[in-house]
């Protein structure tokens, strides 16, 4: 322990950098993920076909293809799109835009489930209720389905954002500078791996126990809100 408690105190700088970027990268990536994701859910329960199996190619192919294979399939195959220049928290734009929009479209797959059992857990008395009322189908979604199925997906976007700080540690492969990427750093410097993926996994654990514990408060208000 007390090797970690030395390697920390000397070049703690590098793994907070990378946290920074790390919990950066995973909100970006879950904002966009659920605006993805919300488009491919109202796809999916279109009731005219070609969107709907273009909806479910999409969450079949993103889902069932490895994350790294995904990230380097965008990189490569957007190589003609010239990517903002300059730097963002010491990130270069060019590799983490890239990064970003790999992340955000395999986000998007697991979050259309999310949303389509939530949309779909709504009673269906209430659509059919709104339509009567003179609503079309897209007021109804709007402003009758959505908003319950929001309130209802919300903890299991929570979850997600959790599993995205996780899953950010594949960008270490195009060199941005995120907790892993970093911590290879400190290995090559220290040449100690061991005690440095023990700090990295209790920055990890760290990040995700405070999120944690954030969504079930936020969970609670939720349904104390419903009383």
């Amino acid at each position: 322990m007390s090797t970690v408690a030395n390697i920390f105190a000397n070049y703690y700088q590098y793994f907070l950098r990378g946290t920074r970027t790390t919990i950066v990268v995973s909100l970006v990536t879950v904002f966009f993920g659920a605006l993805v994701g919300c488009v491919i859910a109202l796809l999916r329960i279109s009731k005219f076909k070609p969107l709907s199996a273009f909806a479910k190619l999409y969450i079949t192919v993103l889902r069932g293809t490895p994350l790294l294979v995904q990230l380097y399939i965008v990189y490569y195959q957007l190589n003609f799109i010239h990517y903002p220049s300059g730097q963002f928290l010491g990130v270069e734009l060019a590799r983490v835009i890239p990064c970003i929009i790999a992340l955000s479209l395999n986000s998007g797959a697991y979050v259309a489930e999310i949303i389509r059992a939530g949309i779909q857990a709504v009673d269906f008395g209430q659509t059919e209720a709104a339509l009567s009322c003179g609503m079309t189908y897209p007021q109804c979604m709007w402003n009758i389905v959505l908003p319950q199925a929001i309130k209802n997906i919300l903890p299991a976007i929570g979850n997600e954002f959790v599993t995205m700080v996780k899953e950010t540690s594949i960008i270490q492969y195009l060199g941005i500078s995120d907790l892993m990427y970093n911590n290879g750093i400190v290995v090559t410097s220290t040449y100690n791996p061991l005690p440095c993926y023990y700090i990295s996994a209790l920055i990890y654990l760290t990040l995700n126990i405070v999120l944690g514990k954030g969504l079930n408060i936020f969970e609670m208000r939720l349904k104390q809100s419903e009383r």
